[in-house]
């Protein structure tokens, strides 16, 4: 199986990493001094207790690739637009294209049923570009739950879980799904193919949209932010506003929001992804993981005033550091 990683920084290179371990033929697209150390030393992964080093082909040019049976776009979801041209040579007649992004991804209304069916989100897609040059007919959708970091150029360390989940937009066990899940099954992932991924992808959102905000406005860990009361509320009243903007879309919560916020508090004093964005410099994903949901309840005709107020507020502190990387 070929496999191309398209942004092998810490989550996907931590997924080809594993995939070139269990013999597929991976090739890992970077840049910067991160390219340059796995070009010359291997990709090392620690994981585990255990460190090992994978050598595999990497390049910073699509072109020398050619086509591949699994493309994994793991860059920030807001890079996306950026890379869709320069993916184009990866990308063959039966391609598959597998987004290990976080939020709401640009093809979520592909075969939705109902009136939304086909809605191109201009937050996380401005003009369609996504919708046209990486089209949704390719994509298994794909949520990420582990926890990785780049911790030197061509050094990634795992922390914890190993769970990746995946589903056709149709909802359908297809023959390509089925086939990566057991891919990465045997690389050592947990890797189930969901029938309805839009509603699993909404649990993690859940978190994302409320906690990454609220600990980058904050600058607190989760650990604080969930045993502040008052913090605490802020976030529940944003998720049951979230919930409600989900359901209206035919999502099926299989939790309730009491317990999506004591999931969070177990997970102790861990710093979100876009607080560590903020404080390392790096543009912040904001839109895909609250901007979207604003924006849906809108179509949706629903008021999302909470959401809407820190959205106003984490875009601001977004663009005074200068990282407020809008769509």
């Amino acid at each position: 199986m070929k496999i191309c990683v398209y942004g092998a920084g810490a989550i996907g290179g931590y997924m080809g990493a594993k995939l070139a371990q269990a013999g597929q033929d991976v090739t890992l697209i970077a840049r910067g001094p991160h390219l340059a150390a796995m070009k010359s030393k291997g990709l090392t992964l620690i994981s585990e207790g255990q460190t090992t080093v994978v050598r595999t082909r990497c390049t910073d040019d699509p072109r020398t690739v050619g086509p591949q049976d699994y493309v994994i776009l793991s860059v920030k979801a807001h890079a996306l637009p950026g890379i869709a041209d320069a993916a184009q040579p990866l990308l063959g007649e039966g391609t598959v294209l597998v987004p290990a992004v976080n939020g709401v991804p640009w093809w979520y209304f592909y075969k939705l049923p109902g009136p939304y069916e086909n809605t191109r989100l201009q937050s996380v897609d401005p003009g369609g570009v996504l919708w046209e040059k990486l089209p949704p007919r390719r994509v298994v959708g794909c949520i990420v739950y582990p926890a990785t970091d780049v911790v030197e150029p061509g050094v990634i360390q795992h922390t914890y879980s190993n769970r990746f989940e995946i589903g056709e937009p149709d909802g359908s066990k297809s023959e390509r799904a089925l086939a990566f899940s057991e891919a990465m099954i045997e690389a050592g992932f947990r890797c189930p193919v969901r029938p309805r991924i839009r509603d699993n992808l909404w649990v993690k959102l859940w978190g994302n949209l409320s906690f990454n905000m609220i600990c980058t406005l904050t600058l607190a860990t989760l650990e604080t932010v969930t045993g502040n009361p008052e913090l605490r509320a802020v976030a529940r009243q944003m998720m049951v506003e979230a919930q409600a903007v989900g359901e209206k879309l035919g999502v099926q919560f299989p939790l309730d929001v009491d317990a999506r916020i004591a999931g969070a508090a177990a997970v102790g004093a861990h710093k979100p992804s876009t607080l560590v964005d903020l404080e390392r410099g790096r543009p912040m994903e904001i839109d895909p993981l609250l901007g979207a949901v604003v924006e849906m309840g809108r179509l949706v005709k629903l008021p999302t005033p909470t959401c809407d107020v820190v959205l106003a507020l984490v875009r601001q502190r977004a663009r005074t550091a200068g990282l407020y990387a809008a769509g």
